[in-house]
């Protein structure tokens, strides 16, 4: 992961388990998508304008995702989610995803997930300047 990361403490609740009480694998990608808002909101931004913004013409749709599972987690634990930008290119941004449960330092769970910019034509564009200067910053230490 880079440099530029946030973390963020997730209870596992009972919908997010299968009938064992097992994780179930979906919840994974929910809690992937909160920790990519939880990190575009540490820069300062909001998310619902980076996701959907009607005023630049522009959106950020997750366009891929997976996530590979280590060990099984059960309804009640805690586990503490790493969120960091992979990937930087003009158009899209990968974050990757490592799920930990603390105080154990192996790892449950990691995962990405990739962003392409959208205009209002469905076709990709450039992504945002101010979401490219926040995480020049970010990388650079100056954001959090």
């Amino acid at each position: 992961m880079s440099a530029a990361y946030v973390k963020i403490p997730i209870w596992v609740r009972f919908g997010d388990t299968d009938p064992y009480g097992v994780v179930y694998f979906v919840s994974y990608f929910r809690y992937c998508h909160h920790g990519i808002e939880e990190f575009i909101r540490s820069l300062g931004l909001a998310p619902d304008a980076m996701f959907r913004n009607q005023e630049q013409k522009f959106g950020l749709p997750v366009v891929g995702a997976r996530c590979d599972f280590h060990k099984p987690v059960w309804y009640g634990q805690k586990l503490e989610l790493s969120v960091a930008v992979k990937q930087l290119k003009p158009r899209s941004l990968a974050f990757g995803f490592q799920f930990h449960r603390p105080p154990e330092t192996a790892l449950i769970a990691q995962g990405e997930a990739t962003l392409v910019a959208i205009g209002p034509d469905w076709r990709a564009r450039e992504l945002p300047a101010v979401l490219v200067e926040k995480l020049a910053g970010a990388a650079a230490g100056n954001a959090r």
